[in-house]
């Protein structure tokens, strides 16, 4: 499947599979001079890049594990989503969740894009759920 990518910036750096086993491509960040976030301060890093998802599809953002894990650098939406109907330059929300400042240099990995499909539902209001065995259990009720 492919995927029409545009860059905003010349300098931008276009995603890619770091591996062949890879999940989601690399996003990159696209500054003019690198950018150091203190110890929870957050920033939005531009990517330099847009991109067109084919239809009934979503691009969902996910923090890069090592820089998550290593240095505390991670997606302050959590996960972000881009819709098919996106069309505006990929930027990604970042929070440094570390103890000591962390600066992210031109042209580094900072996060990753995987492209899933999606199934949109027509909610219907009912009043009431079919039962299920876990019924209304949630947040451990199915074991540790």
């Amino acid at each position: 499947m492919k995927m029409d990518v545009k860059r905003t910036n010349p300098y931008a750096i276009l995603p890619r599979y770091a591996s062949a086993g890879a999940a989601g491509l690399d996003l990159t960040a696209c500054l003019d001079e690198p950018l150091t976030l203190s110890p929870g301060q957050r920033a939005v890093v531009p990517t330099g890049i847009a991109i067109a998802l084919p239809p009934q599809h979503v691009g969902l953002v996910f923090a890069r594990s090592g820089l998550a894990v290593k240095q505390g650098l991670t997606l302050s939406n959590g996960v972000g989503v881009i819709d098919c109907d996106y069309r505006g330059e990929v930027q990604v929300g970042l929070i440094h969740l570390g103890t000591e400042p962390y600066t992210i240099q031109p042209g580094e990995r900072i996060a990753q894009l995987a492209v899933m499909p999606v199934a949109q539902v027509q909610p219907v209001e009912v009043e009431e759920l079919d039962g299920t065995k876990r019924g209304a259990g949630g947040f451990g009720s199915t074991g540790k």
